[in-house]
């Protein structure tokens, strides 16, 4: 199986080669991307079996590089069968980047957690057609389906959200305190106060119990 690995931390990417590199019978490793473009291009370039996907990745994330290959793919007629298949491998766990990779296009999602001989035996799963999922992340896709989770109150709510916008209101919603939010995240407790106030406003909330209530339902911590 040819392997593709999408990550914006190179560290990561070459402990994850170095990893797979013990399974050189199964699995060979023809190149690597760091954000949109660069994966957009060594995936057309090399025309890998399965793609190890982040779901953040600077230019648009893991989802827009789907998109971006899927639509190259459809105008140069390829066929459906043989094309790339997406394996999202992230070390994010929430509800909206999973239900946003998978709506995209991937065909499964696992957490770094991951050890090799299953990320293996996921890659050669997806590979073959199959769905792979971490046991949590299953549950995100199956509420999905059920409508147990409003995927497009989802998207269009946390589209009015910046990056930094949504790291704020994650560590919000589980309880952490300004200070905690700003050593986290490395910015002041006045930035953190300017993010707060305007994730409240966008999201038309009152103050951080609602946003804890607004956020546990729809799953995002």
């Amino acid at each position: 199986m040819r392997v593709v690995l999408v990550d914006d931390h190179a560290m990561f990417r070459a402990g994850v080669r170095h990893e797979l590199s013990r399974f050189a019978d199964r699995i060979e490793v023809v190149g690597e991307g760091e954000d949109v473009s660069t994966s957009v291009a060594v995936i057309r370039e090399t025309s890998p079996t399965v793609v190890l996907l982040d779901v953040h990745l600077p230019g648009g994330g893991g989802a827009e590089v789907i998109r971006q290959v899927e639509k190259l793919s459809i105008e140069a007629g390829e066929d459906p069968a043989t094309r790339t298949k997406f394996l999202a491998l992230s070390v994010s766990d929430a509800a909206e980047d999973v239900i946003g990779v998978i709506r995209a296009g991937a065909r499964g999602y696992v957490t770094k957690s991951i050890d090799s001989q299953e990320l293996v035996e996921a890659v050669g799963r997806v590979a073959t057609g199959d769905a792979v999922f971490s046991p949590r992340l299953a549950g995100f896709v199956l509420d999905a389906f059920s409508g147990a989770i409003d995927i497009a109150s989802i998207d269009e709510d946390l589209d009015r959200l910046s990056q930094r916008e949504r790291e704020v209101m994650k560590l919000i919603a589980r309880g952490y305190a300004y200070k905690e939010v700003a050593r986290e995240l490395f910015i002041s407790i006045k930035t953190v106060e300017t993010h707060v106030s305007s994730v409240l406003r966008k999201l038309q909330l009152s103050n951080r119990h609602q946003l804890t209530k607004w956020a546990t339902d729809r799953k995002l911590v």
